[in-house]
């Protein structure tokens, strides 16, 4: 049992030293003026728009609604993920699992309807 994580513990050791020998690596270049301090620069400092000259301010403030959205999204995505492994053992699982799949679906869709209800999913 011990030889198992013994597996972990080395795939464990390698996830941290590869990124802390990068940072390691990159201070010592630093000192050793591989990488030489950067100095300021106008155009490198200047906001990026798909080749494009920025118009207006750079930092502006987004609209909560994009926000909004890419969570509803990500939410029945997740929704998604555990309801998929539920309807491949559908046929094996029993009453009791098939009346908590619906229990967890109508959760969603009672969320959905007062989410509809209170006009959340609008775009004003």
């Amino acid at each position: 049992m011990l030889y198992e994580y013994g597996h972990i513990g080395i795939l464990v050791i390698i996830a941290l030293v590869f990124p802390m020998g990068a940072l390691v690596t990159s201070w010592a270049f630093k000192f050793i003026n591989v990488r030489p301090d950067a100095s300021e620069n106008p155009v490198k400092a200047d906001t990026y728009e798909c080749g494009l000259r920025t118009e207006g301010p750079s930092l502006v403030q987004f609209n909560f609604r994009f926000y909004y959205i890419a969570l509803l999204f990500v939410l029945f995505d997740v929704e998604i993920v555990f309801l998929f492994p539920w309807a491949l053992v559908f046929d094996e699982i029993g009453w009791a699992a098939y009346g908590k799949g619906l229990l967890f679906i109508g959760t969603f869709v009672i969320g959905g309807i007062y989410a509809w209800r209170k006009r959340a999913l609008e775009w004003r």
